[in-house]
């Protein structure tokens, strides 16, 4: 019944809170503390929950250890499948994280949380512990399409965030058209980082579904640059000429 919580940011912090109320033991792991020593200790944990930031989840899933891969859960966001596969991970837990929690303000959710895999019910279940929504959804289809839906809401928003700033409401209701184009070239990204013709349709409605879910939500934050950054590298991987995303870095 004990839980390994690696990265104790704020996202993390949530997770352990909801872990100890619905019972389980949480084995914190902190930035600099040896993984290897930690699993030679703490070898068959129920679940490894990566809750390192995005810029650190490369480095931390390849000193992952052995013993722990097979019970790996992953929550970042700019999550997909070729993230966990480069490090030998076939069927981790996965969610998409939908509540926002920033340092001294009680998280927030926005739409319910999605999570595939073998820990999503006990994933789902300390959330709800702390009121957060969460549901299960299919590992395959159904994952990948929440995974690219989460991307095209952060990404658009940050991106088209730099030029317009304001809220995600604010966005749609007065700069839509040029929402739409960043989202489009979001979209073109996506399906070459995944290999897959998505709805694009449906990931619009699943934005707009998050809009709804808090209107006030700032477009940009501190990463917006760097995701722009990424994103310019992904397409220029790929050949891709996402005109509206190099015009935002003059």
């Amino acid at each position: 019944m004990s839980v390994v919580v690696v990265g104790l940011g704020q996202l993390g912090r949530v997770f352990a809170g909801g872990l100890l109320r619905v019972g389980h033991s949480v084995i914190p792991a902190n930035r600099g503390d040896d993984l290897a020593v930690l699993a030679a200790a703490h070898p068959t944990p129920e679940l490894v929950l990566v809750a390192v930031g995005e810029a650190d989840l490369q480095t931390t899933l390849a000193v992952l250890p052995d013993s722990w891969k097979h019970r790996v859960a992953l929550i970042q966001n700019e999550l997909l499948p070729h993230d966990w596969l480069a490090h030998g991970l076939t069927d981790p837990t996965v969610m998409s994280v939908w509540f926002e929690k920033k340092k001294g303000i009680d998280a927030r959710p926005l739409i319910a949380s999605p999570v595939a895999g073998f820990g999503a019910a006990l994933l789902c279940h300390a959330l709800a512990a702390i009121d957060l929504p969460c549901r299960e959804v299919d590992p395959r289809d159904a994952l990948l399409f929440e995974l690219v839906r989460k991307n095209v809401y952060i990404l658009t928003t940050n991106i088209a965030g730099l030029k317009t700033g304001g809220t995600v409401a604010q966005l749609w209701a007065q700069h839509e058209s040029f929402a739409r184009q960043v989202a489009s070239e979001v979209m073109d990204i996506q399906g070459a980082l995944t290999d897959v013709r998505h709805d694009r349709e449906a990931l619009i409605a699943g934005m707009l579904e998050a809009f709804n879910g808090d209107p006030a939500h700032g477009c940009t934050g501190r990463s917006a640059p760097a995701r722009l950054a990424r994103a310019i590298g992904h397409a220029d991987a790929f050949g891709l000429a996402v005109p509206t995303l190099r015009a935002l870095t003059g």
